[in-house]
């Protein structure tokens, strides 16, 4: 019985990894870590997305590979199951930070230290 929970989740794993695109090279200024108003996310070059925001009292958290970008918007998710992050404003630079609008959230490139 452990032995098929272990081939199952790993199975999971090698689909969610196989599902991951990685970011185009037009699009590398969204790689980083963006934080903002009780907004967090994360988009690496390999094409994975940590998403998590407080609004109203409830937690929504993601973490998914990237699908597709349309434009500025950008898609995370598995099979069926995915969400769509809207973009109003793209990554620019502003002041020497680098800012980006997400889901009407403005986020600001958190820099490695």
């Amino acid at each position: 019985m452990r032995l098929s929970k272990l081939i199952c989740l790993s199975t999971l794993l090698l689909i969610l990894v196989a599902c991951a695109k990685p970011v185009p090279s037009d699009k590398a200024n969204y790689v980083g870590q963006w934080k903002g108003r009780a907004m967090s996310l994360l988009i690496t070059q390999d094409g994975s997305v940590i998403y998590e925001r407080i609004k109203s009292g409830v937690t929504t958290s993601i973490n998914a590979p990237l699908r597709d970008f349309h434009g500025n918007d950008f898609d995370a998710g598995v099979g069926t199951f995915k969400t769509t992050f809207v973009v109003s404003k793209p990554p620019h630079e502003v002041n020497g930070k680098w800012k980006m609008t997400v889901d009407g959230v403005i986020l600001t490139r958190v820099e490695d230290e």
